[in-house]
């Protein structure tokens, strides 16, 4: 394993990059943060139209929840590489054919952590906001989702680091991830097969790890915070 590193480590965290393209767990980590950015848009459009006042928006954004969570990601991928050519007219590269198959695919998990922060937030708080006199859109725009989204905060992280295991497959339409990488590095050196997988799974590890701790430590922020602002009974207990 030593070895693999040795050798072959910096293919496996960039690439070829600078004399190639950039590749290896750059290219994944960017990937998957790409696809989180992208789809946190639509996901917050799902998450309020889920929960929303209009019967066809909750049908269209729960058809769209179910029919992407219920399909793997591999078969968008497959999708997105065959129709996108068609739709644009030009060919995609491998890269925004990978991207745009994980901004659909997380838009349905994101949708759900959305609407599942806004639910979670006391009813009393969307009849307040509407009976100072704003609208239902400017309720949920200026009161409900800026709390909601710091009580999303840990979810997301979460999802990014399923967001990171997500991009391993991407590398079957020839994006340059670290498990293109490790692919490229058994190619080299087919005998130490065990080694390589070993080392690209101890990358996933760490890097995994370590975005779940972000996520433990942002959570206990969020509940001290929340135990810090909650008033106390008159009995000197804290109310719950």
């Amino acid at each position: 394993m030593i070895e693999i590193i040795r050798h072959h480590g910096t293919l496996l965290l960039v690439g070829s990059w600078p004399n190639g393209p950039l590749g290896g767990i750059a290219v994944t980590l960017l990937l998957a943060a790409l696809g989180m950015i992208l789809s946190f848009p639509i996901a917050i459009l799902i998450g309020l139209a889920r929960i929303g006042e209009w019967r066809w928006s909750r049908y269209a954004a729960t058809a769209w929840v179910y029919a992407f969570r219920g399909i793997p990601l591999v078969m968008i991928i497959f999708w997105a590489y065959f129709v996108l050519p068609r739709v644009t007219g030009v060919a995609v590269p491998a890269f925004a054919t990978a991207l745009s198959a994980i901004v659909v695919y997380e838009s349905a998990f994101l949708g759900e952590i959305v609407r599942a922060g806004l639910q979670g937030l006391p009813p009393g708080q969307l009849e307040a906001a509407r009976s100072i006199g704003l609208s239902y859109r400017l309720a949920m725009w200026h009161v409900m989702l800026p709390q909601a989204l710091a009580n999303m905060l840990p979810s997301l992280v979460n999802q990014f680091v399923s967001t990171i295991k997500a991009t391993s497959i991407v590398y079957i339409i020839g994006v340059q991830e670290v498990t293109f990488a490790a692919q490229q590095i058994n190619s080299f050196e087919p005998d130490k097969a065990l080694q390589t997988f070993v080392v690209l799974a101890c990358f996933y590890f760490t890097v995994c790890y370590l975005i779940s701790a972000l996520a433990q430590y942002l959570e206990r922020r969020l509940r001290s915070r929340r135990q810090w602002r909650t008033p106390p009974t008159p009995t000197g207990q804290e109310a719950t």
